[in-house]
């Protein structure tokens, strides 16, 4: 999701389609580490404690993790990257550490394939400060995301020194990840009018527009084998909603409440849309066998809570439930070599809003 800024952000995600009022009244247990109808993942081990913990990724040698957390009561106000070693034992711990500077906001974190670098979106250069969420009350109450035009995307090597600048073009440039032979990067872009889809040669810094229709693009990664790219996307339909949507992206917003699972040929060739139930599916990411889907999902609720994982095939046939959580199940990730998923949850946090990341191994 690969995610846009504030879609990494349980807290803001669930006000997609829920009042405060509705949230603090739902009573899932603020307990459960695993459910037993959640027969995929073995080993399930909490990595974190306390905060909003999103977008957790692996490194291509399966032995780190990169991510983004906000925790103001450790003064980090705003989404900040962090990077950890994986435990490979019970006694160990996950200790991660900041690496990007701790300037303005950042988002979409992603290993390079050289395990020495990373690859992140920052709006530091356009002011050191957070930047201002929008005032959801101007637009009914809706979920309101902000395409904040000071993003670019930087690398990083793994102390936290920026050494490349990969976008400097205007408008918001974000939600970045990285081919399997490390040399193409993906991401979403407004530089030609509207919410795309672009490939960047990292060697040679040339980019291709991928999708050119009407609407939200994001969030989209490679096929384990390359191949393929899968993404989130909104396709306003009615005269009413392709206005709203063009009036709030003159002001820099988009509001993505309803999102489906697209696939394409990693040229941008052959888009398809997979999915078709409804609401709000994203996160999606391809399985270790290139063929398989897996996504988040509030499909099943129609009052858009909660979110759980989903697989399905690539015609959007197989729909199967993965997670149970009553609350947040997002950003599912394998590992490279398939044995291991991560994903951010709000299961087990005490009653809080808290947002954490979960490991697993994976069993068919």
């Amino acid at each position: 999701m690969k995610s846009n800024l504030l879609f990494l952000s349980i807290l803001l995600l669930l006000q997609l389609v829920l009042s405060d009022t509705v949230f603090a009244q739902h009573t899932a247990p603020a307990d459960t580490l695993h459910y037993k109808e959640e027969t995929h993942f073995n080993n399930l081990r909490q990595l974190t404690f306390g905060g909003d913990n999103a977008e957790a990724y692996f490194s291509f040698d399966g032995k780190w993790l990169v991510f983004q957390r906000t925790n103001s009561k450790e003064n980090i106000p705003c989404d900040q990257i962090f990077i950890g070693k994986i435990p490979t034992n019970t006694e160990e711990k996950f200790e991660p550490r900041l690496i990007s500077s701790g300037k303005g906001r950042t988002t979409c974190a992603a290993f390079l394939k050289d395990g020495k670098h990373i690859l992140y979106a920052s709006t530091h250069l356009g002011d050191e400060n957070c930047p201002p969420v929008p005032d959801r009350s101007k637009y009914g109450n809706k979920y309101i995301w902000p395409l904040y035009s000071s993003f670019d995307i930087f690398i990083s090597d793994l102390k936290g020194n920026i050494t490349k600048q990969l976008t400097n073009t205007p408008g918001y440039d974000a939600e970045a990840t990285i081919s399997p032979d490390g040399k193409t990067m993906v991401f979403t872009s407004t530089r030609d009018g509207d919410i795309d889809l672009y490939t960047m040669n990292l060697k040679t810094g040339k980019t291709k527009r991928i999708t050119d229709q009407l609407g939200y693009d994001g969030g989209a990664w490679f096929s384990p084998d390359g191949k393929k790219l899968i993404w989130r996307a909104s396709r306003p339909k009615s005269e009413k909603d392709i206005q709203e949507y063009k009036d709030l992206l003159n002001q820099n917003l988009v509001a993505p409440t309803s999102m489906e699972v697209f696939i394409a040929n990693a040229d941008g060739s052959d888009i398809k849309q997979v999915s078709s139930f409804g609401q709000a599916n994203w996160a999606p990411a391809y399985m270790p066998d290139n063929k398989t889907i897996i996504f988040a999902s509030n499909h099943e609720y129609k009052r858009g809570f909660p979110f759980n994982l989903y697989t399905m095939k690539e015609d959007g046939s197989a729909l199967t439930k993965i997670s149970r959580d009553k609350g947040f199940d997002a950003f599912p990730m394998f590992s490279a070599d398939g044995k291991k998923i991560v994903f951010c949850s709000n299961r087990n946090n005490g009653g809080t809003r808290d947002t954490n990341i979960f490991i697993a191994d994976w069993v068919d």
